[in-house]
């Protein structure tokens, strides 16, 4: 079974893919697609879908799990990762893919044993659970590989 975890967002949507496998769960791979703040919206939005299906083609998921978005003081942000996260729910859809969507502290909970933990204890547990030598880098990356591991966890 293959997960593809996604941080949405619109400068850097993060991204880990994880296959598990007679129980072990093994990161394949993980990064970010970027959009430079230059390009008009509309464009970064199709770079965004572009990548995605790239993304699903690439490594055929079973499932994606993606961050719920809570909305922030920052409203601008907040609209522009609805837009990213409905690019990215109708690429899921028209590949029949499920997507299940988990808070942030739904992932740390999965991820560290407490809704509280600050980013850095869910690196540290990443980088032990997926055995990876370093934190995958940018951050966003690492938020990729926690989602998907948290959806994994939630399934067992």
């Amino acid at each position: 079974m293959i997960v593809i975890g996604i941080d949405p967002g619109l400068a850097r949507l993060g991204y880990g893919v994880i296959r598990l496998e007679k129980g072990a769960a093994s990161p394949v791979s993980y990064g970010c697609i970027r959009t430079p703040a230059t390009m008009p919206a509309g464009k970064r939005l199709l770079t965004i879908y572009t990548g995605i299906c790239a993304l699903f083609e690439k490594y055929p998921p079973d499932c994606i799990a993606m961050e719920k978005l809570f909305f922030t003081k920052n409203v601008t942000s907040a609209m522009s990762v609805s837009e990213v996260r409905g690019v990215i729910l109708l690429a899921a859809e028209q590949q029949g893919i499920p997507v299940e969507e988990y808070t942030p502290n739904q992932v740390k909970q999965a991820i560290t044993g407490s809704g509280r933990a600050d980013k850095r204890q869910v690196q540290d547990m990443i980088c032990r659970l997926l055995h990876l030598g370093a934190v995958p880098r940018p951050d966003d990356a690492a938020d990729g590989l926690s989602i998907a591991l948290c959806h994994i966890h939630v399934m067992r």
